[in-house]
């Protein structure tokens, strides 16, 4: 059995303890959330023993072998750090942080405290795209030539949301900046990004942009787009094919119903599902198996903290090749 305390009780902190408290390898220990007067009702009524809102309480209990850090992006490193030295496993939603020198400075801590970090990039547990990574991985389609990923969010966030999300390549592209570098099984050296606010000027009026094309070029010499955009009227817009020497691999959206109706009218299908919930239902299910399985058995986790730094690298390059207006090479970030 592995005892987990749950540090952040929000919508995504919600989503894993409801996962959790269903698989029999695991017990919920404790929750933490500095706003835990919100949710405490939400929470008894999971029969979880202990409630604070103190989240060092849950890293310092001596019960606790691992915890899951749910909480906003600016208390992520800090509380990796924490937990490390307290020598309890670590599961953090992406991204790590906001900087890639305070990542790399939560990773080190990792590192010299000998613990497990996966980094709670979902898509990567995903049926569909890992079937994908699989194929790729066995040469079906023989060397990789291109990759194209489309993500579409059915509406926009909140504009007080967005005000300190760090922007719509930290936020919202990240996933695909992961998802490339997964299903590429190569890094990215190059990426050049444009960016404008189509949707709602609010939104560029707080300094984000609601949609965005990127060029990345690998190191393999693959060279891949991925769109974004913060509204797509039909639903969760999520697809991606790769495209090599031998044949291509194409994945489309999960809809409620595959079921195609022909008539003299047209043809119908049902929309993709509305949002990441309903999408990512299993894969949410499964990043957390994994990360247990990980702990109990001493293998290596499937999103590692340098797989974090590598998306937030291409973050990074994506918003400087915007604001400059010409492609940003990955080692010159890296740069003293």
């Amino acid at each position: 059995m592995i005892n987990i305390g749950v540090i952040g009780a929000g919508r995504i902190g919600q989503l894993h303890i409801d996962n959790l408290v269903t698989m029999p390898t695991i017990k919920v220990k404790a929750v933490a959330d500095v706003y835990i007067d919100n949710v405490r009702e939400w929470v008894e009524q999971r029969n979880i023993q202990y409630i604070t809102n103190e989240p060092m309480d849950i890293i310092n209990n001596p019960e606790i072998d691992a915890v899951l850090i749910c909480s906003p992006t600016t208390t992520h490193s800090e509380l990796i750090k924490a937990a490390a030295r307290a020598k309890k496993h670590i599961f953090c939603e992406k991204p790590i942080s906001f900087s890639t020198d305070t990542t790399r400075e939560a990773l080190e801590v990792v590192k010299e405290e000998g613990v497990m970090l996966q980094v709670g990039f979902n898509r990567r547990f995903d049926t569909n795209f890992r079937t994908i990574q699989n194929q790729v991985a066995n040469g079906a389609i023989g060397s990789t030539h291109t990759l194209r990923i489309t993500s579409r969010d059915p509406q926009p966030p909140p504009i007080d949301y967005i005000k300190t999300s760090g922007g719509l390549f930290i936020d919202m592209m990240i996933h695909d900046f992961d998802m490339a570098r997964y299903v590429m099984q190569s890094n990215v050296v190059e990426v050049h990004a444009k960016g404008a606010v189509l949707i709602d000027e609010k939104i560029g009026e707080v300094g984000d942009i609601d949609t965005a094309i990127v060029l990345l070029t690998f190191a393999n010499g693959s060279i891949g787009t991925i769109e974004n955009s913060r509204k797509a009227i039909y639903g969760y817009d999520q697809r991606l094919e790769v495209f090599g020497d031998k044949g291509a691999l194409v994945t489309e959206n999960n809809r409620p119903s595959n079921v195609t109706y022909f008539s003299e009218d047209g043809v119908i299908t049902d929309k993709p599902y509305h949002f990441f919930l309903e999408r990512y239902t299993q894969a949410y299910i499964s990043e957390i198996e994994q990360f247990v399985a990980a702990i109990v058995n001493g293998t290596e986790v499937v999103c590692s903290g340098n797989d974090g730094l590598q998306a937030e690298l291409i973050a990074e390059a994506a918003k400087k090749s915007m604001e400059i207006g010409q492609p940003v090479r990955i080692a010159s970030l890296l740069e003293v």
